[in-house]
């Protein structure tokens, strides 16, 4: 992680890791990998890059704005919108929005969240 400007070719970067608990996948086996790329000094904002491979899953957002690099998903939010965002798309998810997640292609994101 970085606390200084910098620039970063996203689809080059390595992830690491970051399990998601079973109850949240509905369908197929998605591997989640992440890296945080930078976080405030409160550590309430976080920027960083998030990938998931093919399945369905649900989670609980947080407020986020995040622009797709590679990849598609359908995004159904409970009680609101269902959109499609793939390479170029921008899509903001509220905190507390609950989502499923249908992963058509293994989606590699850039963040902004504020906790």
């Amino acid at each position: 992680m970085t606390t200084h400007s910098f620039a970063l070719h996203i689809p080059d970067a390595e992830l690491e890791p970051d399990p998601l608990d079973p109850a949240q996948i509905l369908s197929g086996t998605p591997e989640v990998s992440g890296k945080v790329v930078w976080e405030s000094a409160d550590g309430k904002q976080l920027r960083g890059i998030w990938q998931i491979t093919p399945g369905v899953v649900t989670d609980t957002e947080a407020d986020e704005l995040f622009v797709v690099v590679s990849g598609s998903a359908t995004i159904e939010v409970e009680g609101g919108a269902t959109f499609t965002v793939g390479p170029g798309d921008m899509a903001v998810l509220r905190a507390g929005d609950r989502t499923t997640w249908t992963v058509h292609e293994t989606l590699r994101k850039a963040y902004a969240i504020s906790l």
